[in-house]
């Protein structure tokens, strides 16, 4: 497997979280960003090489019964996101690039945008 130790993986989550621009990050609330390993087995069900997940309510879809709920979540995984970049011959370019696009796709459902506009765009 391509190799990346954990500290260097979420440094590039880190990275990528940087290059979103500061109006938009501005605008987002009650959410955490993890690293994992592996997604849960119950997570992942027909996709065991899911990359991110967003887990919580959409920004437009909060309404006055939201105040004081938990965190919303984004996970990023690590395993299958090497995997993926090792199965298309990439190196550490390649991880970049797919950990970005995969913390703007989890930030965009946070924002309420759907998997069938964030393929459109070219953040699937």
């Amino acid at each position: 497997m391509l190799e990346m130790t954990r500290e260097e993986f979420e440094e590039l989550v880190g990275e990528a979280l940087d290059r979103i621009p500061p109006e938009l990050t501005r605008l987002m609330d009650n959410v955490a960003i993890f690293v994992e390993d592996e997604p849960p087995p119950d997570v992942a069900g027909d996709e065991p090489e899911l990359l991110g997940l967003y887990e919580g309510t959409p920004l437009t879809e909060r309404g006055e019964w939201y105040a004081g709920a938990l965190p919303d979540r984004i996970s990023i995984y690590m395993g299958p996101t090497l995997r993926l970049c090792e199965r298309e011959g990439g190196g550490r370019e390649l991880v970049v690039e797919e950990v970005e696009i995969t913390v703007v796709h989890e930030i965009a459902h946070h924002f309420g945008i759907d998997d069938e506009r964030l393929h459109s765009l070219g953040y699937g």
